[in-house]
């Protein structure tokens, strides 16, 4: 049963500043941070009652986007914020991302192997339909979690923790105003830990290496955006091009996934499987792996453009 709390617009629950905060150029960087993270968490609360009905899986997914760029502002920021203050907060962020995630993962999952199996004839159809109804009952599951998580005192209470931080100003350890240079350090330090990690990388890597290639893109075009109004262009240009390498690197994660769930969706059912059920799964597999393969043709064209773009910063 709600509480009185969740019966209301969440906006004034929490008690958010009543025009959204920006920050000019020679801001301080913990002024960045605060419009930044004043941004995210107007994003995360218009998108939650979508994510509460489960309508829209876009609902979902830009309510777990905004936790983590609030996240990626606070890892970024590090250095140039109270950290007693910072880090619990974060902390508190991976907690909602991860009660989150399993129902986005899901989404995404079943959503990629609908469409896969949509254009199969249809004793095969039917074949793919028991396949996934594992993965179905599991998000059910994985919804009733969410949804508890989101009823919690714990949620409210994190998001007026940060509502509180927006009002008042974020704690610094200092007064220091010169955000620019801060700011371009940030993200040169982003980039340069991508670039040293593609440079460890073997000939061949693996599909869990270029999944850590993926993470440190994205914190590379977070902090970028973070960074954007100070820099123009420039930044602009970077953040296009993470944005490529990221989703030609998501795309191959995401059908990593889907291969790896098949093939365990398939194990889970025994080796009484239906015929059926297993030829279906054997081609669905085929196709992740045909993406997989397209996928590692494009991801180092996707980084050259990246480390191009990130030199004229």
């Amino acid at each position: 049963m709600a509480t009185s709390w969740q019966q209301r617009d969440l906006t004034s629950v929490v008690e958010l500043p009543a025009e959204p905060l920006a920050a000019d150029r020679r801001a301080p960087l913990a002024e960045h941070i605060r419009a930044g993270l004043d941004a995210r968490l107007r994003a995360l609360i218009a998108h939650d009652p979508g994510t509460r009905r489960g309508e829209d899986p876009e609902e979902l997914h830009q309510m777990r986007v905004s936790v983590r760029r609030m996240r990626a502002m606070l890892l970024s920021g590090r250095p140039f914020l109270d950290q007693d203050w910072s880090e619990p907060l974060r902390a508190e962020l991976g907690w909602l991302g991860k009660a989150l995630g399993p129902v986005r993962d899901l989404d995404v999952l079943l959503e990629r192997l609908r469409e896969e199996s949509a254009d199969l004839p249809a004793d095969e159809r039917a074949a793919a339909d028991r396949l996934i109804a594992g993965l179905e009952a599991e998000h059910g599951l994985a919804r009733v979690a969410m949804l508890t998580a989101l009823d919690s005192d714990r949620y409210l209470a994190l998001l007026r923790s940060i509502a509180d931080a927006l009002r008042s100003g974020l704690p610094t350890p200092d007064s220091d105003v010169d955000a620019e240079r801060k700011l371009r350090r940030l993200v040169v330090g982003q980039f340069r830990k991508l670039r040293k990690s593609v440079a460890q990388l073997p000939e061949v890597p693996a599909d869990d290496e270029l999944h850590a290639l993926r993470i440190r893109g994205k914190r590379v075009r977070y902090t970028a955006e973070l960074a954007q109004p100070a820099f123009g262009k420039p930044m602009q240009q970077l953040i296009k091009a993470a944005r490529q390498f990221q989703d030609v690197l998501g795309e191959h994660q995401d059908a990593s996934v889907a291969e790896e769930r098949v093939r365990s969706l398939l194990s889970d059912l025994g080796e009484d499987v239906d015929a059926a059920v297993a030829f279906v799964a054997g081609r669905l597999v085929e196709r992740e792996q045909t993406r997989k393969a397209a996928r590692r043709t494009q991801w180092k064209p996707a980084w050259e453009a990246l480390d191009t773009a990130a030199a004229a910063i």
